[in-house]
């Protein structure tokens, strides 16, 4: 399940970056006493108590400026509030009651969100500050962020305001699938050539697609779940809020994804922002297929197709177990099997195999190849297992997990891959020590 998020909103300095850094554990945020420092938001997982959200910090709030710098940033604190399950409402003690405080107050209430006000700069909070009380948001949490004081309490209040945690319902089999990639490589066009309908705006101009459409269908006997995302593009590229607040959703589209459609265009090969695409669905761990398009507007001859996958796994290194597929989305060419191969990506996805069966090739593995030798110490894999798939996860209790060298690893990663196939998965490996 997506992961709650609590927005940091508040007039400019008042120290909402500085309460961000202490909740989230670390110097992310820029801290200035210049206010409008920060302007676009800025996101980070913390976890506590067992429960995981994602914080967001954003920019000071003024309703009375109307330049295009407060105006954008006025829209980005919309977006965080939009997407927020929590608000932290933070105000200035020293300062006091502010009318700028009492204008977000009222946007806050119109919002229907839970409200958390936190009273900043209270190293010396005496509780006398009743005015806070006009805001009609209850009463104050005083902390000191640049001091640390009163932050796990706060902390425990927003576990406590957080949603519960429900236990993900989804229909048995169904296979989730995200279509990833660059603005206009067609993404939405093979969503709708999938689907047979115009589900979601076409467009020649890049952008059009501004958040995840979530659609389900039947193929094959199976169920799927299929999710058009917004084009990812780099952060530099990145100029409207709106446009950061797509890309945040198709990242999250992957997060909970089962297999992603990592999209490429034909004429236009493997770009540097696809390496990054690609690569962020491998560190997520999800099943990948590689799906060309565009293809149609190829010049062929007999080995293009051979010459074009060596091309991508060339580019794509830590990506070559995805198989490619070359479609068309405006004709339709591969569609069909790109279907199958979901299909068969998710099974392998979702593999496991016996303990017993693991560990007679482990065996054999290490017979026909020994791990090599460090300071005459050699590496012995003892036995392993398999904990989880989704993506296939195993275990491997050794001697010595500091023995295990990447080469010797790629090569049981391989091996296995003979053995059992795991096509279009990752596989993850956790080495344990464990005495003779």
């Amino acid at each position: 399940m997506p992961k709650p998020i609590v927005a940091i909103v508040g007039r400019p300095n008042v120290g909402k970056s500085t309460l961000f850094n202490r909740l989230v554990g670390g110097r992310v945020a820029i801290v200035e006493e210049r206010p409008g420092v920060t302007r676009d938001r800025l996101y980070k997982d913390v976890e506590w108590c067992g429960r995981v959200f994602t914080l967001v910090d954003t920019g000071g709030l003024d309703f009375q400026e109307t330049d295009e710098i407060s105006e954008k940033t006025r829209r980005q604190v919309e977006l965080a509030i939009a997407e927020a399950d929590v608000l932290l409402f933070v105000v200035d003690v020293r300062a006091g009651l502010a009318s700028g405080d009492e204008e977000i107050a009222r946007a806050l209430r119109r919002s229907e969100k839970p409200v958390l006000l936190v009273a900043n700069k209270a190293e010396k909070f005496s509780g006398e500050h009743y005015d806070f009380f006009r805001l009609g948001l209850g009463e104050p949490i005083p902390v000191s962020a640049e001091q640390g004081l009163n932050t796990g309490d706060l902390l425990d209040k927003i576990i406590q305001a957080l949603p519960e945690q429900e236990e993900e319902t989804r229909l048995d089999g169904l296979i989730r699938v995200a279509v990833v990639g660059r603005p206009n490589v067609g993404k939405s066009s093979l969503v709708n050539r999938i689907l047979g309908a115009e589900r979601v705006i076409v467009s020649e101009q890049p952008g059009t697609t501004r958040d995840a459409v979530d659609t389900l269908f039947e193929h094959g006997g199976r169920q799927f779940s299929l999710v058009d995302t917004a084009g990812i593009r780099r952060k530099s590229k990145i100029n409207e809020a709106t446009e950061r607040y797509s890309v945040i959703r198709a990242l999250r589209a992957i997060d909970v994804c089962d297999v992603s459609l990592v999209m490429l265009d034909a004429l236009k090969g493997v770009t540097e922002q696809d390496k990054r695409i690609a690569g962020y669905v491998h560190e997520k761990g999800k099943a990948s297929i590689l799906v060309v398009n565009k293809w149609d507007l190829v010049k062929k001859d007999g080995r293009t197709a051979d010459r074009y996958r060596e091309e991508i796994y060339q580019e794509l290194l830590f990506l070559t177990y995805a198989p490619v597929v070359f479609t068309s989305a405006l004709t339709g060419k591969g569609v069909r099997q790109l279907l199958d191969l979901v299909t068969l990506v998710w099974e392998e996805f979702s593999r496991k195999i016996g303990t017993g069966s693991l560990n007679d090739l482990l065996f054999d593995l290490q017979f026909r190849f020994p791990p090599p030798a460090q300071k005459g110490k050699r590496l012995k894999i003892f036995y392993g297992t398999q904990i989880k798939s989704r993506p296939p996860t195993f275990v491997l209790f050794v001697n010595d997990p500091e023995l295990m060298h990447f080469s010797y690893q790629r090569y049981l990663e391989n091996r296995l891959r003979e053995a059992y196939g795991f096509t279009g998965t990752p596989l993850r490996f956790h080495l344990r020590r464990r005495r003779e």
